[in-house]
Formats: structure tokens, C-alpha cells, sequence
């Protein structure tokens, strides 16, 4: 599996225009949010908004890969893989690893932005714990991206990954904090893996741990979604 996930890094990283792109857009997000209107002096909201639009980043890069997959399923290439000795398990598992560098350059932009631009300040060890936090907290949805490439074609793979992030997006309050929203709302919003997955960054800028039921909401999505990647798996045998 080891060979496998190298190969997958290197197809990765010949991608630049996706890499390039992808840090891009949450960074150019970030400094919107946080710098057109006035809000200069709100430097809690700065760092908060760091926290959302690096996880919201983390997310679109993560799913992204579903796309590739979609991609690669046209082209054979699956088909290819299914002759060697990968059992759906260690397929899926060895393309979320590889898939992770895709989302750590993302991560680091919009983070790099908050600290150089907008002057967001912590100490040393609340940098590297989020860091690590939110590019470890993404793997739900890497699977949920996986699930969807296999599932799907290229072409809906786009539209549900984009649908999901949006959703997602709103109302686990990654763009907008969930005490704007209306009771009812606010408590499905708990309950979504984005909202677990901001917890996790929200809480080492808060200088606590995360909360044990976000932990727990994400956890449980973690293992849905990596049951969905592994029966998609195995029911594009059918169609490649």
C-alpha cells in the first residue's frame, strides 16, 4: 500500500493549478470576510474566521479528490488498480492518506494569512496543534469525496461535492457563527461533521480541548462516511 499511496502523491502534486487555486480561494475568502466593512479592529473575529475559512478550505480540497476519482474511474485507471492485490479497505484508506497533501497546503495558506496580514497572534504550540487538528479532522470528508467519485460520474461528483460543501458551510457555522441562526437550526448545526470539525480548531485558539460530543459527532461521521468510501468502492466493480 505503500507504493500506492507514493504514486497517488506524485499524480497529486503534478496538479499545481489545483494546488495553486485551491490555497488560493479560502485565503482570498479570509481577508474578505475579515477586512471589507470596517471589521479591522475585531481581532477575536479575525481569529475565529481564520479557524472557519481554513477548515472550510480543508474541506473543499479534501472532497476535490472525489473528482479526481470520478476522473480516473472514466479513464480505467480503476480498473487497473483492481488487479492488484489492494482489497477495498486499503484502496480506499491508502487514497484519503495520499489525498491529505492536497489539504495541508490550504491549511497553512489561510493560516500564514492570519498571522502576516491580519496580525492574528498565539503562541507557538496553538499554531501546531491546529495545524495538526485540522488537517487529521478532515478525513471524514476526505471519504465522503472518495464515496462520491466512485459513486458517481465526473460530472455529478462536481455538483454533489459542491452542494455538500455548501451545506456543510452553512450550517456547521464555518462562515457564519451558529448563534445567528434560529434555535431549531442552530441545534442541527451541532450535529453536522463541520461544525465537530471548526470545534476542534475553535478550541485551540480558545486555549481548551474540544468538546467531548463535537469529538464524538465527528468520530461517528468518520466511520459513515469511510463505510460509504469502501461500499462505493466495491459497487464501481460494476460499472468499470
Amino acid at each position: 500500500m505503500t507504493a500506492y499511496i507514493l504514486l497517488e502523491i506524485r499524480r497529486t502534486l503534478r496538479d499545481t493549478t489545483f494546488l495553486v487555486f485551491g490555497a488560493g480561494m479560502p485565503v482570498l475568502m479570509y481577508l474578505l470576510f475579515t477586512n471589507v466593512g470596517g471589521g479591522g479592529d475585531y481581532d477575536d473575529w479575525k481569529a475565529a474566521s481564520m479557524v472557519g475559512m481554513a477548515a472550510y478550505g480543508a474541506l473543499v480540497s479534501a472532497m476535490a479528490i472525489g473528482t479526481g476519482i470520478a476522473s480516473d474511474k472514466s479513464l480505467g485507471w480503476l480498473q487497473q488498480l483492481r488487479t492488484t492485490p489492494l482489497g477495498p479497505g486499503r484502496a480506499v484508506t491508502g487514497r484519503a492518506v495520499s489525498g491529505s497533501v492536497t489539504v495541508l497546503p490550504t491549511i497553512l495558506a489561510v493560516l500564514v494569512a492570519g498571522a502576516s496580514v491580519n496580525g492574528v497572534r498565539m503562541a507557538a504550540w496553538q499554531w501546531t496543534v491546529l495545524v495538526l487538528l485540522l488537517w487529521v479532522g478532515v478525513l471524514p470528508f476526505t471519504l465522503l469525496g472518495i464515496g462520491n467519485g466512485y459513486r458517481l460520474t465526473p460530472q455529478a461528483t462536481g455538483v454533489v461535492n459542491m452542494a455538500c460543501l455548501t451545506g456543510f458551510a452553512v450550517i456547521g457555522g464555518l462562515w457564519f457563527p451558529l448563534e445567528l441562526f434560529p434555535g431549531w437550526l442552530r441545534s442541527v448545526g451541532e450535529f453536522t461533521p463541520a461544525y465537530g470539525f471548526a470545534d476542534l480548531g475553535r478550541s485551540v485558539v480558545s486555549e481548551h480541548a474540544p468538546g467531548a460530543g463535537a469529538v464524538a459527532v465527528l468520530a461517528g461521521w468518520l466511520l459513515l462516511f469511510g463505510a460509504y468510501a469502501v461500499f462505493s468502492y466495491r459497487r464501481s466493480a460494476r460499472t468499470v
